[in-house]
C-alpha cells in the first residue's frame, strides 16, 4: 500500500508528530499510527481532511499520481 510511505512522509515534511496529526483527525495517536503502518485502513474522511490539510489531491496520497500539486476545476 503506497499511500502508507506517503502519509508518513506528509507528516514528517511538515515536522508533525503522530499525535499532531491524530488531534486533527479527532482520533488517538495509536490508532493513527495503525493507519500509517497499515493495520487499520484509513477512513475516506480522514483522506479528504488529509488532502485538506496538505494542500494536496486525494490521488496523491494514495499514490495514483505523483503530482503533487491540487488542481481545483
Amino acid at each position: 500500500m503506497y499511500y502508507l510511505q506517503r502519509l508518513k512522509d506528509l507528516r514528517e515534511d511538515r515536522d508533525l508528530g503522530q499525535s499532531d496529526i491524530a488531534r486533527l483527525l479527532h482520533t488517538t495517536q495509536p490508532q493513527y499510527s495503525r493507519y500509517e503502518t497499515g493495520e487499520r485502513e484509513l477512513p475516506l474522511r480522514h483522506l479528504v481532511t488529509l488532502a485538506q490539510f496538505y494542500g494536496v489531491s486525494a490521488d496523491y496520497i494514495l499514490g495514483r499520481t505523483n503530482d503533487k500539486q491540487l488542481h481545483i476545476k
